[in-house]
């Protein structure tokens, strides 16, 4: 039976969900949502990480004259970055602009060159990885992610899905809900899925992980979670994508630049991960009574193996 609820239970598009982001989150929130900008909007955007005292000074009008695009164009970009109007974005803007003169802007690295040593390799990921987790950490809408946490903690049943990258997430995710005693499934056949998503009903939970929100082997099982009235979860790094249609809940990652040597999968992993790792532990958190146990017991079940 499909669900016909989605036009009234639909929420809100996750940029506008609760409070302006803070002056931290803003580089955050441009460096995640520009490449799914317009071409006018990610000038705008880019004129903003990279000068964000200069563009605090500007008139919506003098920002529009500066980046060669209209004032319409500034207007959808700050209400896109999650800013109700350009006023609000404005003082974002000098809230950053001060935290960068003050010595705690984020650091900038360079790509990876072909040439590079081990050790700058190790120092330039490193440095890549924190971003990324500080990124997704400044932009992860909490009110969200304790929504999808008190869904999954009293969840029938949690179906997880993902390709590639995100299957190997997918299935971190279900071995540390089965720890805990709950019932989850991370089905790695895209067929397995749609099948097992035909099972799920009011009560149960399904999270899909993709990054570009565009993976249809994804968004399918998703959408036929959704149909059967299961609570809908997207990890995804666009919150305007496809695979967001279906889901009642958005947790949005971040991931670092991409280069030759570094492609989007390996950044988007590292900031998956840390999203269903809080979900993880809110979870264990909600349930400690039953989780705490249950983790002692597999620990126990374990030990042995770690004996030498």
């Amino acid at each position: 039976m499909t669900r016909n609820v989605k036009e009234t239970f639909r929420r809100a598009p996750v940029s506008a969900v609760g409070a302006p982001p803070a002056p931290a989150a803003l580089a955050a929130k441009v460096r995640t949502l520009a490449p799914s900008m317009t071409r006018s909007m990610q000038r705008v955007a880019e004129a903003l990480a990279g000068d964000p005292a200069g563009c605090a000074a500007l008139t919506v009008t003098g920002l529009a004259e500066r980046t060669g695009t209209s004032e319409a164009t500034v207007v959808r970009t700050a209400r896109l970055l999650g800013y109700p109007g350009y006023r609000d974005l404005r003082l974002a803007l000098a809230g950053l602009a001060a935290q960068q003169q003050s010595g705690r802007a984020p650091a900038i690295t360079t790509d990876i060159a072909v040439d590079d040593p081990i050790a700058d390799v190790v120092a330039k990921l490193a440095l890549d990885e924190q971003q990324t987790l500080a990124d997704t950490a400044a932009g992860l809408d909490t009110a969200q992610l304790g929504a999808a946490v008190a869904a999954v903690a009293t969840a029938r049943r949690t179906d997880v899905y993902g390709i590639g990258a995100s299957g190997l997430v997918a299935q971190d995710l279900t071995q540390k809900l089965l720890r805990i005693g709950l019932m989850a499934h991370a089905p790695g056949d895209p067929h397995l899925a749609v099948t097992n998503a035909v099972q799920l009903r009011a009560g149960d939970v399904a999270v899909a992980i993709t990054h570009s929100g565009s993976t249809g082997d994804v968004i399918e099982p998703l959408r036929v979670a959704f149909e059967r009235g299961a609570t809908t979860v997207a990890v995804t790094g666009r919150p305007d994508s496809a695979v967001t249609q279906y889901a009642d809940l958005v947790l949005t990652t971040s991931t670092a630049r991409e280069s030759e040597l570094r492609p989007a999968a390996m950044s988007s992993r590292t900031s998956q991960l840390l999203v269903v790792d809080c979900l993880f532990v809110g979870v264990a958190q909600r349930t400690y009574e039953t989780a705490g146990p249950a983790l002692s017991a597999s620990y126990e079940a374990l030990a042995h193996r770690h004996r030498r």
